[in-house]
């Protein structure tokens, strides 16, 4: 044997050496409990979505998914953490669309999504809504057009971080209305939400977990939803889109892992997450909290997230 085919055989052997490596990991995932990393602070609807999908692949795998928050940043500080993790499966990331898809234009990030995070499934959507503190006199989005024109600048709303998807839809708003309204940024979902409770703010645009809840109870006045139709899981509540077109704000949810994860690995996550979701205890949890289920193939998500990124790029730009 020469020198060339030493090198072609060792060659060989190594990469059969890999594939079983590979393998073995894939047959024997998840072998310990798996570190699902919620990019938000508790109480907003990444950490109310991140716990429920949690729950259900405890349930569907057989191993425990632990729920841990990275909160900061706008999850930046969470995502920034799951790219530098080792890509065994077993640290994976939990983020809202709005830290993978709007934060590229507006920060400059010690890492690209496309390039250090690998897709594995997106998870549920949930309208956008509308939401006023009961003191606000205003009953519709008209009432609201209506005094934030007689008050510039006196109206103030609440979101979970400057360049959020909540403090978008309030810029796109602010737009569309012709008003002047203060932001007010909180550090996630769900301080954004304690500052509408106490009167801090007057007003929010909240995904379904964030504010139905509390519209339930009276504790906030839901005024509409951020969309041209209706929502399916509130359909009596008016659409924005009635008195205002233009605006079309959604949340969405998705799981990622290292760059450099198994790709059986990730396709074994992706068919428990397709499981999980579609649970009985899930779809009830999830329609109680205004999330509409929606998963999508690795392949599918990302380009998904290209297409999200170049949307968002231009309503960052006109709002500056």
């Amino acid at each position: 044997m020469n020198a060339y085919q030493r090198h072609a055989l060792c060659g060989l052997i190594g990469a059969v050496g890999l594939l079983y490596s590979v393998m073995v990991v894939a047959q024997a995932y998840p072998a310990r409990p798996v570190r699902l990393i919620l990019a938000s602070a508790p109480g907003g609807g990444t950490d109310t979505m991140g716990r429920i999908l949690a729950s259900a692949l405890s349930e569907q795998v057989g191993q425990q998914f632990v729920p841990e928050h990275r909160a900061g940043a706008g999850g930046q500080i969470a995502t920034a953490s799951v790219t530098k993790a080792t890509p065994d499966g077993y640290t994976l990331l939990f983020a809202a669309g709005q830290s993978l898809v709007i934060h590229p234009h507006t920060y400059n990030l010690p890492y690209n999504v496309g390039r250090d995070l690998a897709p594995i499934s997106q998870v549920g959507s949930s309208d956008y809504f509308l939401a006023v503190h009961p003191s606000l006199p205003v009953k519709s989005v008209k009432d609201l057009v209506a005094l934030a024109r007689a008050k510039p600048g006196a109206l103030s709303f609440g979101s979970s971080g400057q360049s959020s998807i909540p403090h978008l839809a309030g810029e796109l708003f602010k737009q569309v209305a012709k008003v002047d309204m203060l932001h007010v940024p909180f550090k996630g979902g769900g301080p954004a939400v304690i500052g509408i409770l106490s009167g801090e703010v007057s007003l929010i645009f909240g995904s379904g977990p964030t504010v139905i809840r509390h519209g339930n109870t009276g504790k906030l006045r839901m005024i509409a939803t951020v969309a041209e139709q209706r929502s399916k899981s509130l359909p009596e509540l008016p659409a924005v889109g009635e008195t205002l077109k233009g605006i079309e704000v959604s949340a969405w949810y998705a799981v990622h892992a290292p760059t450099g994860t198994p790709r059986e690995v990730i396709s074994l996550l992706h068919e428990a997450i397709v499981k999980a979701v579609a649970s009985p205890r899930a779809l009830q949890v999830m329609a109680a909290e205004g999330i509409t289920p929606l998963t999508r193939t690795p392949d599918d998500l990302a380009a998904f997230i290209r297409a999200e990124t170049a949307k968002w790029g231009k309503v960052v730009q006109a709002a500056g």
